[in-house]
C-alpha cells in the first residue's frame, strides 16, 4: 500500500477533526458565552481541555463509525473512498459555517462515507444507517426539545418562589459545570468519530489488524478537536445564542443539562454517533418554548432544520464528485 496514500487520509481526518471542533465549539459554550456565565475566551478554553478529556471515556461510537456504516473497503480505491468521503464533509463544515448556519459536522461525514461508498461500487450497511443515524437523526432533536422543555418547566416549578435576580446569578455559576459537561459529551461524541475513520485508514493499509484504537490515534483525534474549539466559531456562536431564543442564565443551564444527559447516554448505552449540533439546538428551541412558544423565532429554527436535512445528501454528492475526480488521476 503507498505510504502517501495514508498520509494523505490521515492529513485530511485530521483535518476534518480540526473543523469539527471550530464548527461546533458553538454547541459546547454558546449558551454560556450569550448568558454571560463565561467570557468568551474563557469559555472555549475550558471547551478544548473537556473535548481533549471527552476523547478518552470511551470506543463504542468509534467502533460504529469503522464497521458499521460502509463494509470496509480495500486497496488504494478504499483510501480514495475515505479521503472523498472526508472532502465531501469538510466542504459541508465549511460552508456552513461561513453562513452561520448550525449543522451537523457528524451527518456530514456520514453522508461523505455513503457517497463515496455508492460511487466506488462499496456496500453501504444500509441497517446500520438506518438504526445508528437516521433514526437517532429523528429521535434526538425531538427528544432534545420535549427534554429542554421539561427540564425548565422543572426548573421554573422548584425556583418559583426564589428572588429572581439571586436565581440568575446561581445558575450562572452552575452553567459552568453545565456547559463543561456539554464540552465533554462532545469530545466523546466528535473525537471518536474521526477514530473511526483512522482505524480503517489503518486496516486497509495493512497497519492494523484489530479494531482497537492506538493510543496516537486517539491522542491526535483528541488534540485536533480541541485545537479546532479553541479556534472558535463566532458565526454558528451568534445562531445558536442569540439568534433562536435570548437566553437567560436558567435557560442556559436547563439546554445545556438536557442536551449533554441525552449525548452521554446515546454514547455508552446505545453507542450511537449523534449530532450535539441536533441535539442543543432542539433543547434551546424547548427550553425557549416555556417562556411563549412565540418566544422562538421559529424562522431561523426552520432554516436550520431544513439544513440537518439536506446535510447528508449534500456531503454524499460531493463526496461522490471527489471520488470520480480523484479516480481518474489516482485510479
Amino acid at each position: 500500500m503507498d505510504m502517501a496514500a495514508l498520509i494523505a487520509v490521515l492529513g485530511v481526518a485530521f483535518f476534518f477533526t480540526y473543523t469539527n471542533g471550530f464548527h461546533d465549539s458553538a454547541n459546547a459554550i454558546a449558551t454560556s458565552v450569550s448568558t454571560r456565565a463565561l467570557t468568551p475566551r474563557a469559555a472555549l478554553a475550558m471547551a478544548a481541555v473537556m473535548n481533549l478529556a471527552g476523547a478518552f471515556l470511551g470506543s463504542g461510537v468509534a467502533h460504529t463509525v469503522s464497521s458499521g456504516i460502509i463494509a470496509t473497503p480495500t486497496g488504494e480505491q478504499g483510501m480514495v473512498i475515505l479521503f472523498a468521503a472526508l472532502v465531501g464533509a469538510i466542504a459541508w463544515n465549511l460552508t456552513t459555517w461561513y453562513f452561520g448556519l448550525p449543522s451537523s459536522s457528524s451527518h456530514a461525514l456520514f453522508g461523505g462515507m455513503v457517497g463515496a461508498a455508492l460511487a466506488g461500487g462499496t456496500e453501504v450497511i444500509w441497517s446500520g444507517v438506518l438504526d445508528k443515524i437516521v433514526i437517532p437523526m429523528i429521535v434526538s432533536p425531538v427528544v432534545g426539545l420535549i427534554g429542554g422543555f421539561l427540564v425548565m418547566l422543572t426548573i421554573l416549578w422548584i425556583f418559583r418562589r426564589a428572588n429572581p435576580h439571586r436565581a440568575k446569578r446561581n445558575f450562572r455559576v452552575a452553567q459552568t459545570a453545565s456547559a463543561a459537561a456539554m464540552a465533554l459529551a462532545h469530545g466523546l461524541q466528535d473525537a471518536q468519530k474521526t477514530m473511526g475513520i483512522v482505524v480503517m485508514a489503518l486496516t486497509i493499509s495493512g497497519h492494523q489488524t484489530t479494531d482497537e484504537i492506538p493510543v496516537w490515534v486517539k491522542i491526535s483525534c483528541a488534540t485536533m478537536l480541541s485545537l479546532g474549539t479553541y479556534a472558535g466559531g463566532w458565526r454558528i456562536m451568534r445562531t445558536l445564542g442569540r439568534k433562536i431564543i435570548e437566553l437567560d442564565p436558567p435557560q442556559g443551564f436547563a439546554a445545556e443539562a438536557t442536551a449533554s444527559a441525552i449525548m452521554y447516554i446515546t454514547s455508552f448505552v446505545y453507542k450511537a454517533p449523534i449530532s450535539t449540533t441536533h441535539v442543543i439546538t432542539s433543547a434551546i428551541m424547548g427550553v425557549g418554548a416555556t417562556k411563549r412558544v412565540r418566544a422562538v423565532r421559529w424562522g431561523v429554527a426552520k432554516n436550520i432544520v431544513l439544513g440537518w436535512f439536506i446535510t447528508m445528501p449534500a456531503a454524499a454528492v460531493v463526496a461522490a464528485l471527489v471520488y470520480w475526480f480523484v479516480h481518474l488521476f489516482w485510479g
